[in-house]
């Protein structure tokens, strides 16, 4: 190098990271055909680190504070490059900068339905959504496994890989975790632990540290759901009986609606008892009540040439039945008044 140009080389006294864009975990300090001057001083802010590599092989770390480079706080690079105590002239070494704050709000979840086992269903297609946190906690690591020789790695670069990472340990740590799928509603932060440990070692053999991992939901493909919908009904009817009555409560607001209001709401009540007793007999359900409920109703049936006439309630009846509806809740106030109102206006006549 002639002296015209030593003159012009320029120096690095100040080596810092100030441009600390959201998403980017690495930056490599351009160097281009620069040397860093022996004395200068390496600038680390909070949630940061600095790391020295020479020719590949990762040397110093630094973490936050105001850093002098000199021999003595180069202790890899000084070996490496084979200094001597004496040694003061400016050097080469690529510097890079590591973000080691939390990477908050990232997303993860299952594009196709994954099948776990479940205790009560057996085999359970199902699908999961939620967020997690990590942040940078080995950069010696990271260099080594993730970032290489590129001069800047950002979030976004390791998303196909962390989801990966979390879908291929989602269905193990759902299985293992021995929580229902009828449970995982109550028991997400459980089953977020569960996930978590799983997929914590891979975090950490990329110099990663995962922060926190939360399940926001769990859900069944429709066709699933709707099955599962349809079990959930039936075990909430209980038995015949009770499945009647659910049934004849639901058809309450419609009868209030139609012509006659709740007027012939008795007869409707009565109907479905004996329908509810003609399902018992033929599951065998029900046995003697139960078959001279059905012998009643193919009674009816019977005589269907000449219609059956329900006996006509006096207006005490009916407005006793009205109450006890009202009571249980069955039906609104409204419903009680405006009905009260026309068995009145028809006893007034």
């Amino acid at each position: 190098m002639s002296l015209g140009d030593f003159i012009k080389k320029q120096f690095i006294d100040i080596l810092q990271w100030t441009d600390q864009s959201d998403g980017v975990l690495m930056w490599r300090y351009p160097m281009a055909d620069q040397e860093i001057q022996y004395g200068g001083s390496l600038t680390v802010r909070e949630a940061q680190s600095a790391v020295f590599v020479n020719e590949g092989t990762v040397a110093d770390v630094f973490g936050p504070g105001k850093h002098t480079l000199v021999t003595q706080t180069l202790p890899v690079l000084t070996y490496l490059k084979n200094w001597d105590k004496l040694f003061e002239s400016p050097f080469k070494s690529d510097v890079y900068f590591f973000s080691t704050r939390q990477q908050i709000g990232r997303r993860w979840g299952t594009p196709q339905a994954i099948s776990v086992r479940d205790k009560d269903f057996g085999m359970v297609r199902m699908r999961a959504f939620g967020l997690y946190a990590f942040r940078v906690a080995d950069p010696r690591k990271f260099y080594t496994e993730i970032a290489g020789n590129r001069a800047q790695v950002s979030v976004e670069d390791l998303d196909e890989q962390l989801d990966g990472t979390v879908l291929a340990s989602l269905a193990a740590a759902i299985g293992n975790s021995g929580v229902p799928f009828l449970d995982m509603a109550a028991n997400q932060n459980l089953l977020a632990q569960a996930i978590a440990k799983e997929i914590t070692p891979a975090f950490d053999a990329m110099g990663l540290a995962l922060d926190s991992f939360m399940i926001q939901s769990v859900s069944l493909p429709e066709p699933l759901q709707e099955a599962l919908d349809k079990r959930i009904a039936m075990g909430m009817a209980g038995n015949l009986d009770a499945y009647a009555k659910f049934q004849t409560a639901n058809a309450i607001p419609i009868a209030a609606g139609n012509e006659g209001g709740l007027g012939g709401l008795g007869a409707q009540l009565g109907a479905g008892a004996a329908i509810g007793a003609a399902m018992g007999q033929a599951l065998g359900a029900g046995q003697a009540a139960v078959g001279a409920a059905a012998g009643a109703a193919a009674g009816a049936a019977a005589g269907a040439s000449t219609p059956a006439v329900p006996a006509a309630d006096s207006p005490e009846d009916r407005l006793g039945k009205l109450k006890g509806l009202l009571d249980r809740g069955l039906i609104t106030q409204a419903d009680f008044d405006a009905t009260k109102a026309e068995i009145l206006k028809k006893l007034a006549g």
